[in-house]
């Protein structure tokens, strides 16, 4: 299995769509990812549609709904706007799973002690950030990626901004983390 890179992110506020790299760099593990809860796996994007190890992945973890986005300034309305609103720190009452079929982008979790991590997302990469962890989403600088949308059930877009911390699943979240 390929490695995902992600590494610990500086305290720029410049662009969103830098890398952000702290100095030197300090990468993050895929092993320090699932000590957090991300699920990762690296598919062929070529064959999605009739590819059977995303479909064994999908039978497992119950993802019965899909649809496709394509996130680039020609393509989707309101784009810049957009951009700022995915990249809220936020969570979701569902898991949020993500699968890159073309294009770049990146996810930013929080870790353990609430430090950002970013995570480089190219094609072939899927993703799943667990329910109850913040988290946001942006592009780099090419300003393009085209996503699967993955959910278990239907799609439930809600987000909830940080500070959100009441919720269950949060508490929840935060607790499988003291277990590990």
């Amino acid at each position: 299995m390929s490695q995902i890179e992600a590494w610990y992110m500086d305290e720029s506020t410049e662009d969103q769509r830098l890398p952000h790299r702290l100095e030197p760099n300090k990468s993050v593990s895929l092993e320090d990812l699932q000590k957090i809860g991300v699920f990762y796996r690296k598919l062929n994007a070529d064959i999605y549609e009739n590819d059977p190890e995303l479909q064994r992945i999908r039978e497992e973890r119950g993802y019965s709904y899909m649809d496709i986005i394509t996130i680039h300034p020609d393509k989707l309305p309101n784009y810049e706007d957009k951009l700022k609103m995915f990249y809220e720190e936020h969570l979701h009452l569902d898991d949020e799973i993500r699968y890159i079929l073309e294009g770049r982008a990146y996810f930013d979790v929080r870790d353990k002690n609430d430090h950002w991590i970013r995570i480089a997302m190219t094609k072939g990469d899927l993703i799943t950030l667990p329910a109850g962890i913040y988290h946001r989403f942006t592009l780099d600088e090419t300003n393009y990626t085209k996503a699967m949308r993955l959910f278990v059930g239907e799609p439930v877009w809600k987000a909830y901004n940080r500070p959100a911390d009441d919720f269950e699943i949060r508490q929840k979240y935060v607790q499988s983390l003291t277990c590990s």
